[in-house]
């Protein structure tokens, strides 16, 4: 039976509780083991993950070993390993509905222009959040929607799916795997090693692929029938850890989008905010306010690294 799907799972140290339900949702996919083959990559884990986790119940699955530290790096090396045109990266706190790689497959028949595409990520919290957290759950990949949605336009952030769950056709994976490898900047998008460890969250790299897609003249998509549950460790949710994320994502957003012709205006003082700006932060939660002026510093940053590559 022909290889139809290639899931690729980049993973550092991660949590076993978190792990197992990550691979018993796998092990109970509703695609013939036959049709899709499993990559574990070990990204520079402290521990071989080739000794202490068990893939022996799926037939097409390998464990490898990237040395690289970084998401970026692990997911480049699932792409050259990939041996399917249909590529699913799965992170290690996803939990696939039983049927996500039988649909994924069946969109990658229905829709032949979209390259790129996503679903639902149902957030299962290990404490309840407080409320003013929810408007920056999209920051943890959490998207929850009624209507099926794409297009093949660039920054059109609605249609562009999250790095959990992505699917990726492989042309385009290997596109950017290229463009990666010929800029050091699109290398340093993307976790690094533990979120212990960073002062702030790089991210994006996804991002990055899917505008990929659209360079190439395919589209993005997202798909209610695609769920997953995405499994949210308390000290994701606190004010510290958020103020990390918003920071580094803003950050790898402006670096993402400086690559293709949306550059941020220099001349303008990035402590110079708009009237309506400054009601909105009047008006915002005094933990939001932390938030807030995290957006400020990391677009800061990304200009300064705009203008000064070196």
């Amino acid at each position: 039976m022909e290889l139809a799907v290639s899931v690729i799972i980049c993973t550092h140290n991660p949590k076993s509780d978190y792990f197992d339900k990550v691979l018993a949702a796998l092990r109970s996919q509703t695609l013939l083991f036959e049709q899709w083959e499993l990559l574990l990559i070990d990204n520079a884990s402290e521990q071989l993950l080739s000794s202490v986790i068990d893939l022996s119940w799926h037939p097409k699955a390998r464990h490898l070993r990237e040395e690289e530290l970084g998401l970026t790096p692990a997911r480049l090396r699932g792409i050259r390993e990939a041996k399917a045109e249909t590529l699913v990266f799965v992170d290690d706190d996803n939990v696939l509905e039983s049927d996500y790689l039988e649909v994924a497959l069946q969109i990658s028949k229905d829709y032949p222009m979209i390259a790129v595409w996503g679903g639902q990520t149902i957030p299962e919290f290990e404490v309840i959040p407080p409320d003013w957290t929810k408007r920056y759950w999209g920051y943890l990949a959490v998207r929850e929607f009624e209507q099926e949605r794409w297009s093949n336009l660039i920054h059109q952030h609605e249609t562009t799916p999250y790095g959990a769950g992505l699917c990726v056709r492989k042309i385009v994976a290997e596109k950017y795997a290229y463009l990666v490898k010929h800029d050091p900047m699109r290398l340093g998008l993307g976790r690094k090693g533990s979120d212990n460890k960073a002062r702030i969250l790089f991210a994006c790299e996804d991002t990055d692929i899917a505008f990929t897609s659209c360079d190439m003249g395919f589209g993005t998509g997202i798909f209610t029938a695609l769920r997953l549950k995405h499994l949210i460790p308390a000290s994701r949710i606190t004010e510290e850890y958020l103020e990390r994320i918003v920071e580094g994502t803003t950050y790898s957003l402006t670096i993402l989008e400086s690559f293709r012709g949306k550059i941020p205006n220099s001349q303008e003082p990035l402590w110079k905010i708009k009237l309506s700006e400054y009601y909105r932060l009047w008006k915002m939660h005094p933990k939001e306010r932390r938030l807030f002026k995290a957006q400020i510093r990391g677009k800061a940053l990304a200009v300064q690294k705009i203008l000064n590559p070196q």
